[in-house]
């Protein structure tokens, strides 16, 4: 069950048993009990002056279900009741993302997790990817999707082994879910693993899944905005990928606002600007990928 969004409710087991069964849903809120939100009229944000400055009506009144201390907000069941069940599950999956690691560490794989949004390109980008490296790098994909095995096929078409995994009502990928794509993969020694994770801005960035580095897929359609709007998932990334910047003629989109508004979030994020379609920019990408997997081999070897 992911705290953030409760999916996959009744089906993540801890110790053999579900968690979130329907009795919790059944409670009835008390007087003054869940309704953790903040109520602001007229308040000016540093959001709402520059709204206004742009000639936009910004709301006079927030909701905020964030605030309690779960960050989050699940109808008839209490905060505390929910940071519980969120740290059982995150402590869990931290132990499957662990042990990920060490083998990734001792055998020289260097892993990507890819996030973004739906339709942000991140298929596009790892053909184009798998393309260009041409043979050059042993790599593998796996792949994050509710349903079908559609981005899996278009891989293996561009030459590259993957394995698709369909979360059903899940909305991110966790670390046994890989932790055994892993072991299906049989991945080589020193070797790329790319991970497509579900398309979503939210849940993947709480869920480690013993990657080297998550990285961001925003693409050029999306506000500049999306980086304040989902700042855990920016936070959480080491790089950025701002795709779809051929069509920046065509758009009334600001790039230097959108990298702005990702370093205000956070500020070590690194930023490359490409185009997954035209290839524009791709040779950046490529370099760091390539550092990447020769420090994930350099590394490896230290330990031997």
């Amino acid at each position: 069950m992911c705290m953030t969004c409760g999916c996959g409710k009744g089906q993540t087991l801890i110790g053999g048993r579900a968690l979130g069964g329907s009795h919790a849903l059944a409670r009835q809120h008390k007087p003054g009990e869940e309704m953790h939100y903040r109520a602001r009229e007229g308040s000016a944000s540093h959001a709402d002056a520059h709204d206004r400055t742009h000639g936009n009506s910004p709301a006079r009144d927030t909701m905020d279900f964030g605030a309690g201390p779960a960050g989050a907000h699940a109808p008839g069941m209490s905060q505390s009741r929910m940071v519980k069940i969120e740290r059982d599950i995150l402590a869990k999956n931290n132990d499957y993302a662990d042990a990920n690691r060490r083998h990734f560490s001792s055998h020289g794989i260097f892993a990507l997790n890819l996030v973004s949004s739906p339709g942000s390109g991140k298929t596009t980008l790892l053909v184009k990817t798998i393309t260009a490296l041409n043979g050059t790098q042993p790599l593998a994909v796996i792949e994050g999707d509710q349903q079908t095995d559609n981005d899996a096929a278009r891989i293996r078409t561009a030459g590259a082994p993957a394995l698709q995994i369909n979360t059903g009502k899940g909305c991110h990928l966790d670390a046994h879910m890989v932790g055994q794509a892993m072991q299906r993969l049989a991945l080589k020694d020193d070797s790329l693993l790319l991970i497509e994770n579900v398309g979503n801005l939210v849940c993947p960035a709480g869920f480690d899944l013993g990657e080297a580095h998550k990285v961001v897929i925003f693409s050029v359609t999306e506000g500049e905005d999306k980086p304040l709007k989902y700042p855990d998932m920016f936070r959480a990334a080491d790089l950025m990928l701002l795709n779809k910047c051929d069509l920046l003629p065509h758009l009334d989109f600001d790039a230097d606002l959108a990298v702005e508004n990702a370093r205000r979030v956070n500020p070590d994020i690194q930023v490359i600007r490409v185009s997954a379609a035209r290839g524009e920019g791709l040779a950046g990408w490529l370099e760091w990928i390539k550092a990447g997997c020769h420090d994930a081999v350099a590394a490896k070897q230290q330990t031997l």
